[in-house]
């Protein structure tokens, strides 16, 4: 095993949306255990609301990993993840389509600065607007791929999961 990966859905999905199960795909091949939480019933609090609750959920599965783990998410399952990885020790932090922030909820999303980040970002994104990215990026000093891409990311996946690949391997 070369290490563990909890790889968090965004609103509106599931742990089998497209982009973590290929992911969660990749990291298996590559000898990597994965671990898929399910936010469903969380994110019925809506967006605000299930921000907590989603939290909570994600300390348990890194406290329940067999190493500090890698965190994957998409839109909030990457504001989530980089909240989390200030309380609990993470092996890195791989944030697609991340929203700075999340209307309603009091935080900011902010990340452990000394933790390996790699962020991926569509210029289309009609969602999460590509600047809180870019500046969230900037003042972190972690890398950003952005694409010609929207939210979903579902057009680019080839070159996100290359993307993925080479992280994975930079932290081996």
């Amino acid at each position: 095993m070369r290490g563990h990966i909890i790889l968090s859905h965004g609103s509106d999905s599931g742990p089998d949306a497209t982009k973590v199960s290929a992911l969660a795909a990749t990291a298996e091949a590559l000898g990597w255990t994965t671990h898929r939480p399910d936010y469903r019933e969380d994110d019925l609090k809506g967006h605000a609301g299930s921000i907590d609750p989603r939290l909570s959920r994600l300390a348990g599965a890194i406290a329940a990993s067999p190493v500090p783990p890698v965190l994957v998410g998409s839109s909030m399952g990457a504001f989530v993840s980089g909240l989390a990885s200030l309380d609990s020790p993470v092996a890195g932090l791989f944030l697609l389509a991340l929203p700075a922030e999340i209307p309603g909820y009091p935080r900011a999303f902010a990340a452990k600065p000394d933790v390996p980040t790699f962020l991926v970002h569509g210029y289309a994104d009609d969602i999460c607007p590509v600047e809180g990215a870019i500046a969230f990026a900037r003042g972190q000093g972690a890398p950003l791929l952005l694409v010609q891409d929207d939210h979903r990311l579902s057009a680019t996946l080839g070159d996100i999961d290359a993307e993925f690949r080479r992280f994975l391997d930079s932290l081996a």
